[in-house]
């Protein structure tokens, strides 16, 4: 029996990783915060200045690049790609101090990507395979396999070109 050895999490020192919830292989690069009852899969890499609330799931073989915020209700699958600035919403009537009973749960299933610094609004289900363009405003569910672009973003075609 040939077993191989699992590596463990790695954490930059200047990271705050407060959650044990954390898989192995998984690196969290420097300035990230990820609070206590964040969970994270295997082999996933957080980039520098992400920060990962307590209701949080992600699956294995994320990736979450530099300046993404992930917020309580967020769950994501394996396999999706979350590209820099992205920008997570779970509260569609923000107030300083007054906070809803429960967060908008968000979606992101397995194999999804998300350009850079599209805006994912709260409550909505991103599809399997399916690929959010740059800066986009996402506001609703996105099909599974399916292209979206624009603000706010709609299903691609060769028309656009």
């Amino acid at each position: 029996i040939n077993r191989m050895s699992e590596k463990r999490a790695q954490i930059h020192p200047s990271a705050d990783v407060q959650t044990k919830d954390i898989g192995s292989g998984t690196v969290v690069w420097q300035f990230s915060v990820v609070l206590e009852g964040a969970k994270i899969g295997k082999n996933c890499n957080i980039n520098c200045h992400c920060f990962i609330e307590n209701d949080v799931v992600i699956g294995d073989n994320v990736t979450i690049k530099s300046g993404v915020y992930l917020w309580d209700g967020l769950r994501i699958g394996n396999d999706v790609f979350v590209g820099p600035n992205v920008t997570f919403i779970n509260d569609k009537y923000p107030r300083s101090k007054k906070y809803p009973r429960e967060f908008l749960k968000t979606v992101i299933e397995d194999g999804a990507s998300i350009g850079a610094g599209a805006i994912i609004m709260g409550g909505i289900t991103i599809g399997l395979g399916s690929m959010i363009g740059a800066g986009s405003l996402v506001n609703k569910n996105v099909e599974s396999h399916s292209i979206v672009i624009g603000s706010p973003a709609r299903e691609f075609s060769r028309d656009q070109q």
